[in-house]
């Protein structure tokens, strides 16, 4: 359970937090996927939510979840995203989540990260879109 005090603090530093509570692999490779995500545009807003990072435009992008072996970036309509590098390497099998578990010394491919970040936001966008008409 969370303390009030983390409660109070905008998403964008519980994030911070959160990488800062994480000295190993782990926090240096959420922070890195934080900065390709927020430099893949400019409109992209960070949230807290299920105790995560949560980054969105137009709906969820991706949440950013850590676990002992891997850094697990879970695409909320993933299975409707483009992927020509292959990034997806989790959860391949449902109907719309996809993922990038991301273990220890692996590198992610920078500019494929930031273009599948920009194609779930296209999908959000065409999503958001087509539910006006």
């Amino acid at each position: 359970m969370e303390n009030t005090v983390m409660q109070d603090l905008p998403a964008s530093e519980r994030i911070s937090e959160k990488i800062a509570s994480l000295p190993d692999w782990r926090g240096a490779t959420l922070a890195r996927v934080r900065e390709l995500i927020l430099q893949a545009d400019p409109e992209i807003v960070e949230e807290w939510k299920w105790d995560v990072p949560v980054w969105s435009r137009g709906g969820i992008i991706c949440t950013g979840e850590t676990y002992k072996a891997a850094v697990k970036l879970t695409f909320a309509k993933g299975a409707f995203v483009d992927d020509p590098a292959g990034l997806f390497n989790a959860s391949l099998t449902g109907n719309l989540r996809r993922a990038i578990d991301i273990r220890q010394d692996e590198e992610i491919d920078a500019a494929a990260f930031q273009a599948l970040v920009r194609a779930a936001i296209a999908t959000n966008l065409a999503s958001v879109k087509a539910k006006r008409k």
